[in-house]
């Protein structure tokens, strides 16, 4: 007879890769490899949750050490009590610090307990938060600035064509007059229609960082992402005062103090949470309701299979961003449309990895 017990039993770990021709660079990183780790969470009852993280090439023996460490304590706890969990793993990392690679950890497990909670009643996670949207705008994302001018403007080109309305492209070059050119030719290229925003990934200077605007305000570019170190609230706030350019943060934050304190400054107009460094579902959904609270939209940061769901279950989901690295590896890739990107209708988070892409990982 089949359990009814929705307990976790057991888990697997794996690792996926995707195509990469070659290594892409932003300000302040080159990739070598698009790869991520899997987690699929296995229940009393058959049911599996699964969840995913983006790790690139980075600390691959310490972020497996993370979820080691963390995983074997939440089996027997019900799929329903991811408070329960998060509770006793803030206490699990307490000693050596909650942020950083054990807040992904935790993250993990907790995304994937969702996964299995609303495949176990049989509903989108989307459906058991509370609705505010059926579909949100979607944003094409890249223009690293590995890429040659031809292999960019192909890049933004193929967004519009795919229906598109906005793209980002990287800036922080060492000359900030190299990332104004790219820019004009982006712009040229997608027409005025579609608004481009840049991202420096923390790669810029503050001096840098303003002549760069100046000079962006004749393309009519929509916002500015993290141009400067993510803590430097008093220079975002130097920024905002001098240019008035909308500023987006939060990709790197594991709390929502930077948040507050960019909200003190009137120095940030987008949070941008990152559901695996925030700390999960509920973590990212209390901050989406910080921001909220002043008024302020979120349009988070990379993970759209996940994010889709989220951003149409609060009231300031405005966008999700688009990176297509996980497509071919999952049984259901996102429906985009005219710029709009659904979330599925499927049970759980609606997709799965395809096990001819996975690789176990002991």
């Amino acid at each position: 007879m089949k359990s009814s017990s929705t307990k976790i039993r057991s888990y697997k770990i794996y690792k996926a890769k995707a195509k990469l021709k070659k290594p892409i660079a932003d300000a302040t990183h080159t990739l070598h490899e698009i790869s991520f780790l899997v987690l699929r969470l296995q229940l009393e009852n058959g049911v599996t949750g699964e969840s995913y993280l983006l790790s690139f090439q980075y600390s691959p023996l310490a972020i497996l050490g993370a979820l080691h460490d963390t995983l074997p304590s939440v089996i027997g706890f019900e799929a329903y009590e991811t408070g329960k969990v998060n509770e006793q793993l803030k206490h699990h990392s307490e000693y050596f610090g909650e942020g950083g690679i054990n807040k992904w950890a935790a993250a993990a497990i907790n995304i994937a307990m969702w996964d299995a909670w609303a495949r176990t009643v049989e509903q989108p996670v989307w459906k058991l938060w509370g609705v505010h949207r059926n579909k949100c705008e979607i944003y094409g994302s890249g223009g690293w600035l590995s890429y040659t001018i031809d292999e960019l403007i192909e890049e933004v080109t193929d967004y519009k064509e795919r229906g598109f309305k906005a793209v980002k492209i990287k800036v922080g070059s060492p000359n900030w007059k190299t990332d104004a050119e790219r820019l004009k030719l982006v712009r040229d290229a997608v027409g005025n229609k579609l608004n481009v925003m840049m991202d420096a990934n923390q790669g810029m200077k503050l001096p840098d960082a303003i002549q760069l605007v100046q000079k962006a305000k004749e393309l009519n570019i929509y916002w500015f992402e993290e141009p400067l170190h993510h803590q430097n609230f008093e220079g975002y706030k130097t920024l905002k005062e001098q240019t008035g350019v909308s500023l987006a943060m939060g990709e790197r934050e594991y709390d929502t103090f930077p948040l507050v304190e960019l909200i003190k400054r009137n120095a940030i107009d987008i949070w941008q949470p990152d559901l695996l460094r925030i700390g999960g579902v509920e973590a990212w959904r209390e901050s989406a309701a910080l921001a909220n609270s002043h008024h302020l939209p979120v349009l988070p940061h990379y993970y759209k299979d996940y994010d889709v769901p989220l951003v149409c279950s609060v009231p300031n989901g405005v966008g999700v961003e688009s990176f297509d690295w996980i497509d071919p590896l999952i049984d259901k890739p996102m429906q985009i449309k005219d710029g709009y990107a659904f979330p599925h209708e499927e049970n759980g988070w609606g997709f799965t990895f395809l096990d001819e892409h996975l690789e176990e990982i002991k």
